[in-house]
């Protein structure tokens, strides 16, 4: 497109009347006033926190459900509420929020404390170099100078233990202790329903901790979300009721993910605007499914906890160098050598078998149990994704897990 033709194509859309009255609404970040078909989950969680706003540290609390089920979208809104009701209360409270899954941000317990004293407590510390113990010191100086309640969000925090171990949190649950002033208490959250059952006996007796389970939504769950948000984000009769209903059925038969449908509406929108449509249309949801399909392997690739993607990484290198199945047990001796190459605690085979489960479960992979007679039984796992794309797979674990470039396993 040449500069005057650019001009003129923005002069052009300037004039264009768009679907959209506030597309923001459907962006991730948005946080709805209300988030429906959560009420148990959000009254279960205000009682747990409200003992805050009295000075008094809650229990911590766990959340578990799978992505897209509204875990931290309502869990910000609530801590975020809380601390607004709690400017008129004697004692502060401060939420932190914090995505484990952040790189050189929240991904070693090192990293998390240090960003956290760094950024909310104004207090100078050194991206690496000093002892577990001093940094901890350090992070309790800067919390206990006065009387304050610390709702420390930790989300996805799985990734953080699978690669840091049990530590992390035996030392969170243990700074009450030490503090005179100031209390913490955590808030964490999930996709991985299982985790505390691979927890230590002495973490799990000082955690104390309250747990709340977020169910997927269903068709007609989705359907409300969607007709809600809707509402909100497209112009006067710009998305008829058509094509939230189809969008709200896609997502229900798929994934059930509400954050996955409300992204395909928006990029159903997107496409309706660029073609100069004034409504969306069901041949606009139908282009945009077709879209984020070719993306959202790797969008489900990323979103795995690092034990996840070290033994997807291995099922992915086996099989781009072998025809035909592959094993658990060749899967397991990889994934061993990976967790050592990139600073994990491998699991243990049994654990690793579940994850292979889960992952067959997501349709990442196809898994199919062979019995072997007197010897047992076995599983072969093949890949359920286009061999096309498999080396744009390796390589975007290989990112992931922070692999050298041509890595060979």
């Amino acid at each position: 497109m040449q500069e005057k033709g650019l001009v003129d194509f923005f002069v052009k859309y300037l004039d264009q009347k768009s679907v959209f009255r506030n597309r923001d609404t459907l962006q991730s970040h948005y946080i709805p006033s209300t988030i429906l078909h959560r009420e148990k989950q959000q009254n279960e969680l205000a009682k747990i926190l409200a003992p805050s706003l009295k000075g008094q540290v809650p229990s911590n609390v766990f959340i578990f459900g799978k992505t897209g089920t509204g875990k931290t979208l309502l869990t910000q809104k609530i801590v975020n509420d809380l601390a607004t009701v709690a400017k008129s209360c004697p004692v502060p409270v401060l939420p932190i929020y914090i995505n484990c899954k952040m790189k050189k941000v929240a991904d070693t317990q090192y990293r998390l404390i240090a960003h956290i004293t760094r950024e909310h407590f104004n207090t100078n510390l050194p991206f690496t170099g000093l002892p577990t113990e001093e940094i901890y010191a350090a992070f309790i100086r800067a919390i206990d100078t006065k009387k304050q309640i610390i709702l420390l969000v930790l989300d996805e925090f799985d990734q953080l233990i699978d690669k840091e171990g049990d530590d992390l949190l035996y030392n969170l649950t243990r700074l009450n202790t030490e503090l005179k002033q100031a209390r913490i208490s955590i808030i964490g959250i999930s996709n991985n329903l299982s985790f505390t059952h691979i927890l230590d006996q002495r973490v799990k007796s000082s955690l104390t901790q309250e747990q709340i389970l977020f169910p997927q939504y269903n068709a007609v769950q989705l359907q409300d979300i969607l007709k809600n948000r809707a509402a909100e984000a497209f112009a006067a009769e710009s998305c008829g009721q058509d094509v939230i209903a189809k969008c709200a059925a896609f997502a229900a038969r798929d994934h059930g993910d509400a954050r996955k449908a409300i992204n395909l509406l928006r990029v159903a929108g997107e496409l309706a605007e660029r073609s100069g449509a004034t409504k969306v249309g069901v041949q606009h949801l139908d282009e945009a499914e077709e879209k984020i399909e070719t993306d959202s392997i790797f969008e489900v690739v990323k979103s795995q906890p690092m034990q996840y993607q070290t033994a997807l990484y291995a099922i992915y290198s086996i099989c781009s160098k072998k025809q035909g199945p592959i094993f658990t047990g060749e899967v397991y001796e990889l994934y061993q050598a990976l967790c050592e190459r990139v600073g994990l605690r491998p699991l243990t085979q049994r654990r690793i078998s579940d994850i292979v489960a889960d992952l067959e479960f997501q349709g990442i992979i196809k898994m199919k149990v062979i019995s072997k007679g007197r010897y047992g039984r076995t599983r072969e796992i093949s890949l359920s994704t286009d061999p096309d794309i498999t080396p744009q797979v390796i390589k975007t674990l290989a990112d992931e897990l922070s692999l050298p470039a041509h890595h060979e396993p």
